[in-house]
């Protein structure tokens, strides 16, 4: 694995703090209804990104993921303003606009969405990591999803063929205690999600994912292992959501004592408070850290708010290849 320096731990800071307060800046415009629909938020997950992230080899490796993905296209490379914008329905947006919260995509990156569908993305993933095994590639695709995707049919049917034929992919379960407002207790006789990749003889295992140095860990064992061709793995990365499942969750299924304790265990917290043991950065460094991050996310807003939406003819274009097609034989209004 790369080797964890000064230098990662201070990205990895001002990454988790710019992908915590873009997700605050989002929550706060989204009440002023520039951003409409789902808006499900990643705060207190940082440290799964960072960690993938630093085991990934971001020249070739591949993610995707659900619909709270905001954030993993930007670690991935894409401009997060264009994110933004995607968000606020606007054209210069990540798919012009036309894909919105839930579907954020960026080919050109490698990340591969977004998907509003739950666990919908699971047999695609595999569908990534079998195009690079055809074409003898030693790319890894990392398949995320949530815990409650696990109930998923198409979950069970992509373990079975990945390990069937070996694909160089990692099925990471972001478990953040709740499937919507519903706990793994509630819908699983066992709560430990990561024993059903013993069902299939699949490499698996728990991992402390409010750590990014764990999440870097176990999935530099995992990404190592598929770009041998030893074949895929299943890891449950046991996190803690701070907002509710997404805006319109009141939340009405755990305490705030409960919300109160895990952000003692707060990633971005964690982080700063090496930094400052290990003197990596001095406190006016830090501060100036933190108004980096400030301006950044200002930039994205005034960005997102300057554009432009696209025209509705857009719509039909990427939608509809017939040129002549019934329905568009009526100008539009």
């Amino acid at each position: 694995m790369k080797k964890i320096t000064k230098a990662t731990y201070l990205k990895w800071y001002e990454d988790m703090l710019f992908w915590r307060k873009f997700e605050d800046k989002l929550a706060q415009v989204y009440i002023q209804q520039k951003v409409r629909g789902f808006l499900h938020l990643y705060n207190g997950q940082e440290a799964i990104l960072a960690g993938a992230l630093h085991a990934m080899d971001l020249e070739k490796d591949r993610m995707i993921t659900a619909y709270r993905n905001h954030v993993q296209p930007i670690g991935m490379g894409v401009d997060p303003k264009r994110v933004m914008a995607e968000l606020y329905g606007k054209k210069t947006g990540t798919s012009m606009g036309l894909g919105g919260s839930m579907h954020i995509f960026a080919k050109e990156q490698r990340f591969y969405g977004g998907h509003g569908i739950v666990g919908g993305q699971i047999p695609l993933g595999a569908g990534l990591a079998f195009a690079d095994k055809y074409h003898k590639r030693d790319n890894v695709t990392l398949t995320f999803m949530g815990d409650g995707a696990v109930r998923q049919g198409s979950l069970h049917e992509t373990l079975n063929m990945a390990v069937n034929w070996n694909l160089p992919v990692v099925f990471c379960v972001e478990n953040n205690g709740y499937a919507m407002g519903t706990s793994v207790a509630r819908t699983s006789k066992d709560t430990e999600i990561w024993k059903l990749g013993n069902g299939y003889e699949m490499p698996c295992g728990p991992v402390d994912a409010m750590d990014p140095v764990k999440v870097a860990e176990a999935l530099d064992e995992a990404i190592t292992r598929a770009r041998k061709g030893d074949g895929p793995t299943f890891l449950e990365l046991k996190t803690y959501r701070y907002r509710g499942h997404s805006m319109s969750d009141a939340q009405k299924y755990r305490t705030k004592d409960e919300v109160a304790e895990y952000q003692k265990l707060d990633p971005i917290t964690k982080v700063r408070d090496i930094i400052k043991e290990k003197k990596y950065a001095s406190e006016k460094e830090i501060k100036e850290i933190d108004q980096r991050v400030k301006d950044k996310v200002s930039e994205c807003e005034k960005f997102a708010d300057e554009s432009d939406f696209p025209d509705k003819n857009v719509m039909y274009d990427v939608v509809y290849e017939q040129e002549n097609y019934p329905f568009l034989a009526h100008k539009l209004d």
